[in-house]
């Protein structure tokens, strides 16, 4: 007996772990900025964050952020530094660090996943005034 095994991958959607995951068409510049929260535990929260003009200079006293960019291009501010991000960078922010992004300079809206330890419940963000 001859067994034939077929492996198989559907163009939307994909099937890990008996969860369901529909990859999402990367949106036309957004009029705001757009958090998903992707999943977390007490050890980490990952969110997908669209960002379509730039993000307010702040810091966070207790969590460190790692941030993936997944499309578009902005420029960054970390610390004393300025960077230009784009899809494929991996940027790791130490808990207070000043970071901001000052302006995104691609067509569509900068998308990245920004990954915090520990679970980040949106109380650690502490905005500075210029």
């Amino acid at each position: 007996m001859k067994i034939r095994l077929v492996l198989f991958f559907v163009f939307y959607g994909i099937h890990v772990h008996g969860q369901h995951f529909k990859p999402k068409k990367s949106p036309r510049k957004l009029r705001e900025n757009t958090i998903e929260k992707i999943t977390e535990d007490t050890l980490h929260s990952t969110f997908l964050i669209s960002i379509p003009d730039k993000v307010p200079l702040h810091f966070h006293k207790f969590h460190t952020e790692n941030i993936v960019v997944l499309s578009g291009k902005a420029i960054m501010k970390l610390g004393s530094d300025t960077l230009i991000i784009h899809k494929g960078d991996q940027i790791t922010i130490p808990k207070g660090t000043p970071h901001e992004v000052i302006n995104v300079i691609s067509r569509k809206s900068l998308r990245v996943y920004s990954i915090q330890s520990p679970m980040f419940d949106g109380t650690d963000r502490y905005f500075i005034k210029p």
